[in-house]
């Protein structure tokens, strides 16, 4: 697989995608991927991360930004609880394999001037409204945000100046924030557009209607979970046999298991066929479309190799 295709496989977006090319024939090409280090790391982290090894391995210089000041702002924890957690965060994303990444602690820089200045030309030509459309995802609760939470898009693309990158990986949670620089904000800020790389959101394990989602512990995964409640989750989880759309457990499979292995093995009796191997995702999309799979042997298997990728992971927090 070439830089290119390292670098746009499993993403839901390229904004700028023409650029990319060009881009890459520079000496050195940076990116970032910013973290509200609220808690624990969970599935949602782990799709930028696997997009972030991508990127790694095509070469291209990863900064990881601890966003500790938006954190506070978006109210997900105390000073002193937020920091505790940017120790252990930084020990967990070198476990799961950003070995070479450059960890980055947002209010290291974001109290210069410099960066205030951006701040605060941005929020001259931006409405209300506007800001608060573009926290409306990330925001817990929109309906009683805070001023902190209006100045928190400006921040977000503040940091992409000040951090000086080509690329931005994030969910595709992020891409009203986003928009708001492509629309004029990094123009004001005297900064050149960089390319977006959204990834998708794993749906709910409930199934399709919402997105996995902290705040409902039934239909989310955690790397605190042990290994019994990983099988379980996986177990339970909306998986319709011939469905492929919207169905979390193939998105676990495709967006996080996958790009970490280089052959996937389902274990089945000898009487429904015996064991099957595959050497990448479209082989088992596309048996499990033709109903070759039943989806409790690829729940089976997927728990498995859920529990190897999060394992190392959840051995740092464990030892916190």
């Amino acid at each position: 697989m070439d830089r290119l295709e390292l670098i746009k496989r499993n993403t839901q977006e390229v904004i700028g995608e023409e650029r990319l090319n060009e881009i890459l024939k520079r000496k050195e090409v940076s990116c970032y991927c910013g973290y509200e280090t609220s808690g624990e790391i969970h599935l949602g982290h782990l799709v930028t991360i696997s997009k972030l090894l991508d990127l790694q391995k095509a070469g291209v210089k990863v900064k990881v930004l601890f966003a500790d000041w938006h954190t506070w702002l978006n109210r997900k924890g105390d000073w002193d609880f937020i920091h505790k957690q940017v120790n252990v965060w930084k020990k967990g994303f070198i476990a799961a394999g950003l070995k070479k990444a450059q960890f980055v602690l947002g209010s290291k820089f974001q109290r210069k001037i410099e960066y205030i200045d951006d701040v605060l030309i941005m929020s001259l030509n931006t409405t209300i409204s506007r800001a608060l459309r573009s926290m409306q995802v990330v925001a817990r609760d929109i309906e009683h945000a805070r001023v902190s939470q209006v100045i928190y898009p400006f921040m977000q693309v503040a940091d992409i100046k000040h951090l000086n990158v080509d690329l931005v990986v994030a969910g595709l949670d992020q891409r009203k924030i986003h928009m708001m620089g492509v629309d004029g904000l990094f123009k004001e800020i005297n900064y050149k557009t960089p390319i977006f790389i959204h990834t998708p959101i794993i749906t709910s394990l409930s199934g399709p209607g919402s997105k996995m989602s902290s705040s409902d512990k039934g239909s989310f995964i955690s790397i605190r979970d042990s290994d019994k409640d990983i099988k379980e989750k996986i177990n339970r989880s909306y998986c319709v046999a011939g469905e492929i759309e919207n169905n979390p457990v193939l998105e676990i499979l495709k967006l996080i298991i996958f790009p970490r292995i280089k052959s996937f093995e389902i274990k089945r009796d000898k009487r429904f066929g015996g064991d099957l191997i595959f050497n990448n995702y479209d082989e088992v999309e596309l048996l499990f479309k033709e109903k070759g799979v039943h989806p409790a042997d690829l729940k089976k298997a997927i728990g498995e190799g859920l529990i190897k990728v999060i394992t190392p992971i959840r051995n740092v927090f464990n030892k916190a």
